[in-house]
């Protein structure tokens, strides 16, 4: 009687630790609540989790948020320019000569730890190809990491849209089916953060995106508005912009951006 009473004992108390993957997100979400992303416990509890469920795609993505904010760290350094990666100084002075310096905050990364988030988020990708989230979380990641150079970033994003032109995916953000449309505007809003950091490198990275997604679409009016800008205002060739302009207002004659747009050109052109 006592052995059954004992082996009883320790069946409860292994059902006791042992805790399904939902148990697991639960204590994971409560604990960022708690302490932060990267904060205190966060980390026990994503090793507990992977031992467990090592193919877990919500643990390597809570891994993969949990080393890249361990990474990321943030400076003020003095740069000479009027924005940088799209944004006003945090401060401006004067020196000694009365120039006025501009200061701002930079992120800066530790490589290692950056590189074991990169990992987690890869192998959550390979495990659901079809759910945007984690491809969103690694170009985001790498767009911050390569600040004015987003070339990986950008690379990962065409990779996408290629992927999305071969093998038409089923697309899932959060679970939930992406419909089309919502895709083509995530593709454009990432078009706009590299248009927005305004960097040679990152503008380019603006058309060349636009451009590939001309090839799946060529009267797509948001990506032909998109290599308007570029002409417009990365290379300053008003005449080169007027020409996507033109095609959008043929294709939509109410497209409110190419109309000003235009608009704008011309009083450049009549002030020249």
């Amino acid at each position: 009687m006592k052995r059954i009473i004992s082996i009883m004992l320790c069946c409860c108390c292994l059902t006791a630790m042992g805790q399904s993957a939902e148990q697991f997100k639960e204590k994971y979400d409560r604990q960022v609540r708690l302490t932060g992303q990267d904060g205190v416990g966060v980390e026990y509890i994503l090793e507990k989790w992977g031992e467990a469920y090592p193919d877990d795609c919500e643990m390597l993505e809570g891994k993969y948020k949990y080393y890249f904010v361990k990474s990321k760290s943030e400076q003020i350094q003095a740069i000479d320019a009027e924005r940088y990666l799209g944004e006003k100084p945090v401060l401006s002075l004067k020196d000694s000569l009365g120039k006025k310096v501009n200061y701002f905050m930079v992120p800066q990364y530790d490589d290692s730890l950056f590189l074991i988030s990169q990992k987690c988020i890869d192998r959550a990708i390979e495990l659901s190809p079809e759910a945007l989230i984690y491809r969103f979380d690694k170009i985001t990641a790498l767009a911050s990491y390569e600040k004015e150079s987003p070339d990986m970033a950008a690379t990962a994003m065409l990779d996408l849209i290629d992927y999305d032109a071969s093998a038409h995916p089923a697309w899932t953000y959060a679970g939930a089916e992406v419909p089309r449309e919502d895709f083509i505007s995530a593709v454009q809003e990432y078009c706009y953060m590299f248009y927005h950091i305004g960097s040679p490198s990152s503008y380019e990275s603006f058309r060349t995106l636009s451009e590939r997604m001309l090839k799946k679409d060529p009267k797509n009016t948001v990506f032909l508005n998109n290599l308007g800008a570029y002409w417009q205002v990365a290379r300053r060739d008003d005449k080169k912009a007027a020409k996507y302009y033109k095609k959008v207002l043929k294709l939509n004659p109410g497209d409110e951006s190419a109309s000003s747009n235009l608009k704008i050109i011309e009083r450049n052109k009549h002030k020249k």
